[in-house]
């Protein structure tokens, strides 16, 4: 069970933390956030994981540990929260433009880029005098409005659409495009480009060429990594040649196992590994034993692959780490590690299988190199996601419950870890607060802006109290026809669709004592299960959220979006070529009539 963060305090020594001083730009404390794209609750090392990510497991150590901290299921939305702290649904993010619903499209708040009713964390920053970087994923936009020199950032580097080829300017899905744009110009990969490694090194070319000019700055590294295609170079491979031969039912045990010993998540008697959890899981879920030793070798080497991927953005922050300790900015630097999303259990193979059979070599000595495509699949995101059910896009906890690690020396208690809610929306406030600036209320420089909605977590870090949000508030999230509201130690799980898993009925769930979601108390408690669900539906009506169709699936969604975007990019191309068909034939069947009058 855990320790109340308070607790802890006298005995690690800190008793008194230091106070955040931001009296001065000289002694505002930089600040470096860290985002991972789709890495499960347990794949890092301090959070259970066999996968060596020693750098962030030493931020674990040195800071503080969320175990209940909760984002978007899927990564625009997360990150449009995150660089807002207004709901997804006004920003312009009400769902991902990969798989927007028809009747969403065109709609208020679901633009699919960052629209003009938020002012975002890095403009406030930069206004307030911070300098701010960005190197890596961007996925908000990429109109001139939209992109991330036009939303605060100083100096940025930044991949456009949800994800591509981490060797080389290509994209991972059909119809879409690989677009890297530096200081808001286009550019070309540079030679050696690997995703992780080139985005640390701009982010550290970037810190270093303000060094002089006496401001603090904002860092924010947004890795491709562990996104499909999962690819690294064989090195880092091999390191796991042998770990994944066992399966996926046997990594989930041994993970949730070190979990328990370690204090990380309380021990409720529940086995991580059960037959028991309904249809959804069921129909997904793949025997290890009934593979054949070449689908289990494939399959182990795929598991391997993303590891190695995990461990190289692990190097990564790594290096930038060592950056900061080398030029004495690492104690004035709040540094924030966090996962976009659980682990992602769709085979995009099986969704548009001649694209890939194309596009990329998929024999099983190839994956992981350049020109390879790699994805894991449900038996291994089932790993990731250890003890959770569930996976990215879902409501449930292995979809939105992910790592946050909080960590800076002397200011936020080391080796400590919290079970407080947190929500994505909490990030910006909590750096704002941090940084000593004002939030804006719902007027920016003379223009209407919605207000920032989540709470500063900076009492706790500074152990002043042991909960981010009063056992009263209540969140809402819906996504996709996805619902999940939260209130105290209540969770209600809900869809709106046939899909979310088979259109179940309202879940209710104790956190606290069922951090595994396993116990529906949906009957027992109907009056709590109508007021969270009042609480939606109000929700729906403040926040003028558009709910997906009951037939909605999104994937059937990704492949429909795909081929309107890809003829919408082509529309030229395609029309000069249905020109050309059509003077074919028309040249043909001229020469057929002239043939028969002969």
């Amino acid at each position: 069970m855990h320790r109340p963060l308070l607790r802890l305090l006298p005995a690690l020594g800190l008793s008194i933390l230091l106070p955040l001083n931001t009296a001065g730009a000289d002694s505002r404390p930089n600040i470096l956030l860290i985002v991972a794209d789709d890495l499960g609750f347990s794949d890092l090392g301090a959070y259970g994981g066999e996968i060596h990510t020693p750098n962030i497991d030493q931020l674990a150590a040195s800071g503080v540990q969320f175990t209940n901290f909760h984002v978007a299921a899927t990564c625009s939305p997360t990150r449009s929260m995150l660089m807002t702290g207004v709901t997804n649904h006004l920003v312009g993010m009400g769902n991902m433009k990969e798989i927007m619903a028809d009747n969403q499209k065109g709609q208020p708040g679901y633009e699919t880029w960052l629209n003009d009713s938020v002012v975002t964390l890095p403009t406030l920053l930069q206004d307030a005098g911070y300098n701010t970087y960005m190197a890596g994923k961007w996925h908000l936009g990429d109109r001139p409005q939209s992109q991330p020199v036009a939303r605060g950032f100083t100096r940025s580097f930044a991949l456009m659409e949800s994800g591509a080829d981490n060797w080389e300017a290509k994209h991972y899905l059909p119809g879409g495009s690989a677009t890297w744009i530096e200081d808001g110009k286009p550019v070309d990969l540079p030679e050696g480009f690997y995703s992780s490694f080139t985005y640390a090194d701009k982010l550290i070319d970037y810190i270093d060429s303000g060094r002089t000019d006496g401001k603090p700055f904002f860092g924010y590294l947004a890795f491709q990594a562990v996104h499909a295609p999962h690819q690294v170079p064989e090195d880092y491979i091999q390191r796991y040649a042998d770990i994944y031969d066992q399966g996926w039912d046997a990594i989930r045990q041994q993970r949730y196992q070190r979990q328990l010993a370690s204090g990380l998540l309380p021990d409720t008697g529940e086995n991580a590994v059960t037959d028991d959890w309904g249809t959804f899981y069921a129909r997904r879920h793949i025997d290890w034993a009934s593979l054949s030793d070449e689908e289990k070798a494939y399959r182990a080497r795929q598991m391997a692959v993303f590891a190695g991927m995990a461990e190289a953005m692990d190097t990564s922050v790594g290096k930038v780490l060592s950056y900061l300790k080398d030029t004495g900015q690492y104690d004035n630097t709040l540094i924030l590690f966090m996962s976009d999303n659980g682990g992602e259990s769709t085979v995009l193979r099986e969704v548009a299988p001649l694209f890939y059979r194309l596009r990329y070599d998929t024999d099983i000595d190839a994956l992981g190199a350049p020109g390879s495509y790699s994805e894991y699949g449900p038996g291994w995101a089932y790993a990731s996601n250890t003890p959770f059910y569930s996976y990215k896009g879902s409501p449930f906890s292995g979809g939105m419950r992910v790592p946050l690690i909080v960590s800076q020396p002397g200011r936020v208690a080391a080796g400590t870890r919290t079970n407080s809610f947190g929500y994505v929306t909490d990030i910006t406030p909590t750096l704002l607060d941090i940084a000593g600036v004002t939030p804006p209320g719902e007027r920016y420089r003379g223009r209407p802006v919605h207000p920032i909605m989540g709470e500063s977590m900076r009492a706790l870090l500074e152990g002043r109290q042991e909960q981010v949000h009063d056992a009263s508030r209540t969140t809402v999230y819906e996504l996709a026809g996805g619902i999940a509201v939260w209130r105290g130690n209540y969770k209600l799980v809900t869809s709106s669709t046939n899909a979310i898993p088979a259109r179940i009925g309202p879940q209710l769930f104790d956190t606290a004592n069922d951090p595994l979601e396993r116990h529906n108390l949906a009957q027992q408690h109907p009056e709590i299960v109508s007021e969270l669900y009042q609480a939606y539906r109000d929700y729906v009506e403040r926040y003028r959220v558009i709910e997906v169709p009951p037939d909605y699936r999104a994937w059937e969604q990704v492949t429909r979006n795909g081929r309107e975007q890809f003829i919408a990019k082509n529309r030229v191309a395609l029309a000069l070529a249905g020109l050309v068909l059509l003077l074919l034939v028309a040249s043909i069947v001229k020469w057929q009539v002239k043939r028969r009058r002969r």
